[in-house]
């Protein structure tokens, strides 16, 4: 299936000159241009939504919303954003979208409440409950104690930066010898106790343990280079690149 020009003109590269197609800029500089962003734009912006609702969906659902009032808040928020152009709020001073898209939520669910307590003062039927302290209560213990609804957020943030580049690389690893070097080296469920060094692997795939060690070698440096790549995707400055997954790799090393 052919790209749509958001998707093959978003990708990044470790080049210096490189880092303006990433999605999030050119949302940005869509909004800077005009009051609307354009349609390859939009497509970049709806790509980030559904590459990382579900940080917003756990951070909803650390406020103390029940997980149906947490989805349908969380859907109804990205609707809101890819049809009402909140991307007027977004300006370059705020470059992650990760920053954006929690300060862009907090606004929204505070006026959801807001619209919600104008009902019941009116005698209005609410169907569906979005006052977080109704259900609070209701939450599973380990839940309600679990870590700020900030800090859930970055971590399932992380979590899904990292999804996203190991699902890349096993896209990239399907065919040929690579796809049985990427099943030993990255197993998806690995097998209990010490993992089984090069010479194992070499001998179950017919290759020389040198031979292996440097496929592993090409492929880690992969990894990186994609998680370079993810992470480039929903920034606006380069400079912060590094930042970015320094506090990205720190968050998943404390959770």
């Amino acid at each position: 299936m052919a790209e749509s020009p958001a998707e093959s003109d978003a990708r990044p590269t470790t080049g210096p000159g490189s880092f303006l197609t990433t999605r999030w800029h050119l949302v940005l500089q869509a909004t800077a241009d005009s009051t609307s962003a354009g349609a390859e734009a939009g497509e970049a912006l709806e790509a980030l939504c559904r590459a990382y609702w579900q940080p917003l969906y756990t951070y909803v659902r650390r406020l103390g919303f029940t997980p149906t009032d947490a989805q349908d808040l969380t859907q109804a928020f990205f609707a809101r954003l890819l049809e009402r152009n909140y991307l007027q709020q977004a300006d370059q001073r705020r470059g992650r979208f990760r920053s954006f898209l929690l300060g862009a939520l907090r606004h929204f669910i505070s006026d959801e409440q807001d619209r919600v307590r104008a009902w019941k003062r009116g005698g209005r039927h609410v169907h569906v409950p979005l006052d977080p302290g109704g259900v609070a209560d209701g939450l599973q213990p380990e839940l309600a104690a679990a870590a700020p609804p900030e800090t859930a957020f970055d971590r399932a943030w992380a979590q899904a930066v990292m999804a996203r580049v190991q699902g890349r690389l096993r896209e990239e690893c399907t065919e040929g010898p690579r796809a049985g070097l990427h099943a030993a080296l990255f197993p998806v469920d690995p097998t209990p106790g010490a993992p089984a060094t090069h010479a194992e692997i070499g001998a179950r795939l017919g290759m020389t343990e040198g031979a292996v060690k440097l496929a592993a070698f090409r492929l880690r440096q992969r990894y990186r280079d994609l998680i370079r790549e993810e992470v480039a995707q929903t920034l606006a400055d380069p400079a912060e690149l590094e930042d970015e997954i320094r506090h990205l790799l720190n968050v998943l090393s404390h959770g």
